[in-house]
């Protein structure tokens, strides 16, 4: 006697249907005010940790640095802000929309202490760089054994 893997979904809804089921419900759109669709969005990120210092890169098109904000509270690290749209709605009418709007959080949780004081950061083209240097570790004492 074979054994026969049981699919619940095989059958009655095409994989891909299911797939574009539950995407639909964890898309989190809303209609504001303006009558346009706005999403809860992050940039995107890339951490790198050295010796010494952490770097952190993140990509936020459309944005100035007034628009972005920079916490370091309890070794959490939080990247907020909010991109605004662009343009007006009355005299025109938009026919297709794809950019994104509204505000975002990002938050990271900094293993080593870092040195608040002397955290760098650079708004260039969109991308912004953070430079969070590691506090440094006291050096293990050595004790010198004298012999009588």
């Amino acid at each position: 006697m074979a054994l026969v893997r049981w699919e619940p979904f095989w059958g009655r809804y095409p994989f891909g249907s299911l797939q574009n089921r539950i995407n639909r419900i964890f898309d989190d759109v809303q209609e504001n005010d303006e009558d346009r669709p706005s999403y809860n969005w992050s940039p995107r990120v890339e951490i790198t940790e050295f010796e010494d210092r952490y770097e952190l890169e993140a990509e936020l098109p459309g944005l100035k640095k007034e628009d972005v904000k920079i916490e370091l509270e309890n070794n959490v690290l939080t990247i907020s802000g909010e991109k605004s749209a662009t343009h007006e709605k009355k005299d025109r009418k938009i026919h297709l929309c794809e950019r994104i709007y509204g505000s975002f959080t990002r938050s990271f949780q900094v293993t080593s202490k870092i040195d608040a004081d002397k955290i760098n950061a650079e708004f260039k083209n969109g991308v912004l760089n953070l430079t969070l240097p590691k506090v440094e570790q006291e050096k293990p004492k050595q004790i010198e054994i004298k012999v009588k």
